[in-house]
């Protein structure tokens, strides 16, 4: 596949760095797809971001030319029409805004973040974490969690708190009470995370040890 020109360079450079949101005219965003360096979300506003072979090109310079292939590397997580996305892991120092337009945005980005399982994995597989999850695990984790319809902590109120481990590809989440342990842990098991409860040292109480599940 050849090296993407001078202006792809320039559109994928100034790729939104979390979601991998790109902007462009329609004819250069059209040449990305072409290219498998951007794919159009099937969603209004029909936005163009990333893929992973986009990804690559934008994080590994000159080098990191795209194959035939898609690969489950890093991929962007969908952004609704207002902006930049971001689950909340439950350690936000407020909750933000709220009510009904914050479930549409969950409901968009757990929506993209399916169909990009659907197009990264290498069998379309939509029940079994991507490539992005696994390079984005706390916010990937989060998003299930949010998306499932839990509340994420922050002060003043009882939630889910989701956090990086030392271990490779697991995030530890922590809840309030037993009940809502277990409901953290039913809600990433239906996103195809691999979940363990755990004792934490020190009678730190009990927390859910959770990887992206691969088959």
């Amino acid at each position: 596949m050849k090296d993407p020109t001078a202006v792809q360079r320039r559109i994928i450079e100034a790729a939104d760095p979390e979601t991998g949101r790109l902007s462009g005219t329609e004819a250069q965003l059209a040449g990305l797809v072409r290219a498998r360096l951007a794919f159009r979300h099937p969603r209004p506003p029909h936005a163009y971001f990333l893929t992973p072979a986009g990804h690559r090109i934008r994080d590994g310079g000159a080098d990191a030319v795209p194959r035939a292939a898609p690969a489950p590397d890093p991929a962007p997580a969908a952004a609704p029409a207002s902006g930049v996305f971001a689950a909340r892991t439950g350690a936000e120092p407020g909750p933000g805004v709220e009510g009904p337009s914050r479930a549409r945005e969950v409901r968009t980005a757990w929506e993209g973040l399916v169909e990009l399982r659907r197009m990264t994995n290498t069998d379309g597989a939509r029940d079994r974490p991507c490539g992005w999850e696994r390079t984005h695990l706390v916010q990937a984790a989060a998003l299930a969690l949010e998306a499932a319809g839990l509340p994420p902590a922050w002060p003043g109120r009882d939630g889910y708190l989701v956090a990086d481990t030392p271990q490779p590809e697991a995030v530890a989440v922590r809840a309030p009470s037993p009940d809502g342990l277990r409901a953290c842990a039913a809600a990433l098991e239906r996103a195809g995370w691999q979940v363990g409860e755990h004792a934490a040292p020190r009678g730190g109480g009990r927390y859910l040890l959770a990887s992206p599940r691969r088959v």
